[in-house]
């Protein structure tokens, strides 16, 4: 038996004693010949007895805190004893490990706070589960979120109630805005990146995308998990010819009237697409997108934006006095043919919908001609994870080989890798060929320019501009 259960056992009989012990002392005379004095007499008597009792009850409680707290740093100090040993992050504590290829001992839990309103998405999630479960005796359960910043609110609650080395998410899938955020605020991991071995495989030396986060530094508080660029899709059994760029989208909307919409710039798809028509239209002060936003710089991107806007809106669903609010609603008024143009980050999710029948077979993807919004995703540890080790060993198994061909895989996600192939084995890069082609998939052959994500303080600073100017309605 350890040290807290013996002394959880003694508290426990102590808490039993104490009736007995109070019902003895008040035991006294008969009645009869009760007075005032016996009454004082058997009084004090009993505040004696009751300050002994929570004296006892106080020293035992600190007890069992201290004893727990022994025994708590003991197990995770024989978690793994090879981890240990390996290299250790600055100014982190010993239990803070990283990452290593064997099994840990007590089967941890890991909570995933990840976006969840993709079958594709959440269905790899669970594969990785069964694999880390298997391989590592990691339970992961991943905390499905309609919006990141539900999960980021959260760490930051806990953050102001003191709960520093509890916390209930552990690891957060984000980029962006959300990223920034956690980082102003202190809400992740710091410097435990270069310790997870695969990220090595990611070539950040060669590929500064993936150590950079909307042009801000990650500096090791976060591992770039995927990329994702932003693809269009129609329906060519109405529309024989899409638009190619932000021009000829104003065009398709006023020839096909109420069949195109985006969503409201709260959801990551419509913010996404005001941003990449804010770079597509404003090639003379596109360079003003990728600094810190000023009142000075808003001034010279907003016009052209919202001139675009005010062209568009009453060309679109419902004459744009309704919009969907989720990026999901999208594909259902496409599968429903209301809609003949659509957008998305996700490429791999059109095909797989139209396996699923959710959208018609003459469902095609395309991306525009003047540039595709592009960025990479990545993994956070927050702050107060307790089973650091555990989050570590899940964020290294995302990042190998194994769990990169599979993630990119058309049936299963289709996400790009974020790997360096050029550091991968044959074997390894064997992984990565695909052995069909959907004729609803995007084809990666056509390339087309790659617009980087704007500074991450242009998004809040769109988002208030576009409500200032449009959110009355909704």
């Amino acid at each position: 038996m350890t040290k807290s259960n013996l002394i959880l056992a003694a508290l426990g009989s102590l808490f039993r004693l104490t009736p007995l012990c109070l019902f003895t002392t008040l035991t006294v005379k008969p009645r009869s010949t009760v007075n005032v004095q016996s009454v004082i007499h058997v009084a004090v008597q009993v505040t004696g007895l009751l300050k002994t009792v929570f004296t006892a009850i106080a020293v035992a409680m600190l007890a069992t805190a201290l004893a727990y707290g022994s025994e708590a740093a003991q197990s995770l100090g024989q978690i793994n004893p090879e981890v240990q040993t390996s290299t250790r992050l600055k100014d982190q504590p010993q239990n803070q490990s990283p990452a290593s290829n064997q099994k840990l001992g007590d089967s941890p839990t890991v909570q995933f706070h990840a976006w969840g309103g993709s079958a594709q998405v959440n269905g790899y999630i669970q594969w990785v589960g069964q694999q880390v479960s298997n391989q590592y005796n990691i339970t992961l359960n991943h905390v499905k979120l309609a919006d990141t910043s539900d999960a980021v609110s959260r760490v930051l609650a806990e953050k102001a109630a003191g709960n520093n080395n509890q916390g209930s998410v552990n690891l957060i899938w984000i980029n962006g805005e959300n990223f920034a955020a956690m980082k102003r605020h202190d809400l992740l991991l710091k410097d435990w990146a270069d310790s997870i071995p695969n990220f090595a495989l990611t070539n950040p030396a060669r590929n500064p995308a993936m150590i950079t986060d909307f042009g801000i530094a990650t500096e090791g508080q976060e591992a770039p998990w995927g990329k994702a660029s932003m693809v269009f899709y129609y329906n060519n059994h109405f529309v024989e010819k899409p638009p190619l760029n932000v021009h000829e989208l104003l065009t398709f909307a006023k020839q096909y009237p109420g069949r195109f919409t985006y969503p409201l710039p709260n959801d990551y798809l419509g913010i996404s697409f005001l941003k990449y028509a804010a770079i597509a239209l404003n090639e003379e002060h596109q360079y003003l997108l990728y600094q810190p936003v000023t009142d000075t710089a808003l001034a010279k991107v907003t016009p052209a934006l919202f001139k675009y806007l005010d062209t568009l809106h009453p060309l679109m669903y419902k004459q744009g006095d309704y919009m969907v609010r989720q990026a999901s609603q999208l594909q259902r008024l496409m599968g429903a043919s209301e809609l003949l143009l659509a957008f998305s980050f996700t490429a791999a999710e059109i095909p797989s919908a139209v396996n699923r029948f959710d959208l018609p077979k003459n469902i095609r993807t395309y991306a525009m001609q003047d540039g595709s919004l592009a960025n990479v995703h990545f993994i956070g540890i927050t702050y107060n994870t307790e089973n650091v080790a555990a989050a570590k060993q899940v964020v290294n198994f995302l990042l190998s080989p194994q769990a990169q061909a599979k993630k990119q895989q058309l049936t299963v996600w289709g996400d790009d890798s974020v790997l360096d192939f050029s550091l991968l084995s044959a074997n390894d890069k064997a992984l990565f060929k695909s052995t069909s082609h959907h004729a609803s998939a995007l084809n990666k052959e056509n390339t087309v320019p790659l617009f980087a994500e704007p500074h991450s303080s242009w998004t809040d600073a769109i988002r208030r501009a576009w409500f200032a100017r449009y959110g009355e309605r909704f």
